[in-house]
């Protein structure tokens, strides 16, 4: 099957939805699937790719130069899938790009299957375009109406879809790479430059440092394991627009800067409490890859958390959006750091979700389009 993959962000961009639909792109190409990628970066110098990469026109997401609104016209899209000739196409993204690969696949009759990755929606507020949220709701709606099928990562997730009116959702959860992402990492050395040895606790944050993860909780947060455990360490591994201003007001905390690869892997194993406030996921990969990793999370309860997480027994489980009970899940886990079966439990319960079921399921959904177009 000759499939094509069209998204605004993928590495070497560093966020959960590239990193997933890289993954799901080699796991298809191992399957024996022609596979090409539609994007709005060109690969890292000297990388070498399994998959052909069309680079697209894009513009910088206002407020956040990290991220590209990729461009295309209807035209453009027609005569590149003239070229490549798709049996069936993944968008990835409600953006012009995703917007003109509908229109041109339906236009030429091309099975589509899109997918909702992130809450675009409520961010609009944190980028300086409040009021928004309702008008988006019903294009986002529309637009995810002219697939065959909408795929996001959660339950919660789906049935938010479903309230907006749109048809046809399917859950395609996430995985995590356990050699990767495993306790076997973790660095004394890395720890020593952190100002911890094995007796200090340390908690750790990963993720994009910006307004829609929750960040001022997060401070409280830190400031609470460190009432709770005064010689413990705080880590934010990320990149963002608001690192400058966190670093300037939060000096106490170590900020890492963004990390990936085994690097990334050795920050996570090399820490004890993972601390993650946002109430903004449609998964939440970095759960996934605490939890792999050997960590006690704290969380909210929904999406990944919601899955993988029991409560008092592989982690700490806030009610949604309760920043007092997120704050005293954070007080629960810095009694418990040390915590080796809460560990390890959290460590068992992240095994269990792979990868191999998740691309089994995503060219399962691929193949169901292009059948009953």
């Amino acid at each position: 099957m000759r499939l094509l993959l069209i998204t605004d962000t993928y590495p070497p961009d560093i966020n959960g939805v590239a990193r997933t639909l890289f993954t799901l792109a080699r796991g298809l190409t191992e399957r024996g699937h022609e596979v090409e990628i539609v994007t709005t970066l060109l690969p890292a110098a000297g990388e070498a790719e399994a998959q052909k990469r069309h680079v697209m026109l894009a513009l910088p997401l206002l407020g956040y130069s990290g991220l590209r609104i990729g461009l295309a016209t209807t035209w453009q899209m027609k005569a590149l899938f003239q070229s490549f000739r798709p049996d069936a196409i993944y968008v990835a993204i409600e953006t012009p790009l995703g917007i003109a690969s509908i229109r041109a696949a339906k236009k030429m009759q091309i099975p589509v299957v899109s997918g909702f990755h992130t809450n675009f929606q409520s961010y609009l507020e944190n980028y300086h375009l409040p009021g928004l949220e309702s008008a988006a709701k019903k294009i986002l709606s529309n637009l995810h109406n002219q697939t065959a099928r909408t795929l996001t990562p959660s339950a919660d997730t789906a049935a938010m879809l479903e309230r907006w009116g749109i048809r046809n959702v399917g859950v395609l959860g996430r995985g995590v790479d356990t050699e990767l992402f495993s306790p076997a990492r973790r660095s004394a050395a890395l720890r020593a430059t952190w100002g911890a040895n094995e007796d200090t606790p340390v908690a750790i944050y990963v993720g994009r440092v910006a307004a829609e993860k929750n960040l001022a909780l997060l401070m409280r947060a830190f400031a609470e394991f460190r009432q709770t455990q005064p010689t413990a360490r705080c880590v934010v591994v990320g990149d963002g627009p608001r690192l400058k201003s966190l670093q300037a007001e939060h000096p106490e905390c170590l900020y890492l800067g963004a990390k990936t690869g085994g690097e990334l892997a050795e920050c996570y194993a090399s820490a004890d409490v993972f601390l993650f406030p946002s109430i903004s996921e449609t998964f939440g990969n970095v759960v996934l890859e605490a939890m792999s990793s050997g960590l006690l999370p704290v969380a909210y309860d929904y999406a990944a958390p919601r899955l993988v997480i029991q409560n008092g027994v592989s982690g700490c489980l806030a009610a949604f959006d309760d920043a007092e009970a997120f704050l005293t899940a954070t007080r629960q886990a810095g009694s418990s750091w040390h915590d080796t079966i809460q560990r390890a439990a959290a460590r068992e319960s992240a095994s269990a979700f792979g990868w191999k079921r998740v691309v089994d399921q995503f060219e399962g959904e691929l193949l169901t389009a292009r059948h009953h177009l």
